[in-house]
């Protein structure tokens, strides 16, 4: 299934290519945008930013991440980069910051990865590990208690009533609750699963965060980006968790000037 939407979307991707090339007598040189959002919520997530990176002429695929774990999402998500064939700019929220760097490897086809809020960790770190390290996080206190799943694993939820003031204070109210309600869970083994070789440290890197997250602390995020040797950081203030929401012109700014870079 995933194969044949992957075809169907690259046959459109090179309709728009021809339609571009017919006008300008120029081949499209810009590359595909894979977004991938992180846990607690879906690709829905990224539709403002979508609607920029249109609006400037990319192509944007934005995956289902299965929000099982680092390595097999990294690896669902590393196939669907596998099959295109243009260059591609990998861009991670939250917990999928963890699978696009684990996605890239082996993809010479990645020529930037933008995190957005977002983990990257070093090989044999975990997030639970890089959450800790800087205070600031108040994830814990805000999950509801874990759902068995019937192969014994569990799955992690926030209590909607604190979704708000938890993950996207900076969202109106109306909007963050459709964000709880239609949520999707992360499996609780992701948070101790260790990494594998990090991308950052071959590919180029982009980040933007805000100065108000609770999820993830914001000098947990500095100590990323630094670390990664990123080419720019951008730290909104007074943004959430969700900076892709509440300033997707900023987002989509940012991946574009990877993209172009």
């Amino acid at each position: 299934m995933k194969k044949t939407f992957v075809a169907w979307m690259l046959a459109a991707s090179t309709l728009l290519c021809v339609g571009a090339s017919a006008q300008t007598s120029k081949p499209m040189q810009k590359p595909v945008i894979v977004l991938v959002h992180g846990a607690f919520a879906d690709a829905s997530s990224w539709n403002g930013v979508v609607n920029i990176l249109h609006k400037d002429g990319y192509f944007v695929i934005a995956a289902a991440n299965p929000l099982r774990g680092a390595k097999s999402d990294g690896a669902y998500i590393g196939s669907l980069v596998g099959d295109l064939k243009q260059p591609v700019v990998l861009v991670g929220h939250s917990y999928g910051g963890n699978v696009i760097t684990e996605a890239a490897n082996g993809h010479a086809n990645v020529k930037a990865l933008v995190y957005v809020s977002a983990f990257a960790p070093d090989t044999g770190e975990t997030l639970g590990e890089l959450t800790g390290k800087f205070p600031g996080s108040s994830l814990g206190q805000s999950l509801a208690p874990p759902a068995d799943l019937a192969d014994g694993g569990k799955d992690l939820y926030i209590l909607q009533d604190k979704f708000h003031a938890q993950f996207a204070a900076d969202v109106p109210a109306a909007n963050a609750a459709l964000m709880a309600a239609t949520q999707r869970p992360l499996q609780q083994a992701a948070l101790d699963e260790k990494a594998g070789t990090p991308a950052w440290k071959s590919i180029s890197s982009w980040w933007i965060y805000g100065d108000a997250d609770k999820n993830i602390p914001p000098a947990a995020m500095a100590f990323m980006a630094k670390r990664a040797a990123a080419k720019d950081v951008v730290v909104v203030k007074g943004a959430s968790h969700v900076v892709m929401v509440s300033h997707p012109d900023a987002v989509a700014h940012l991946i574009e000037k990877a993209a172009s870079n």
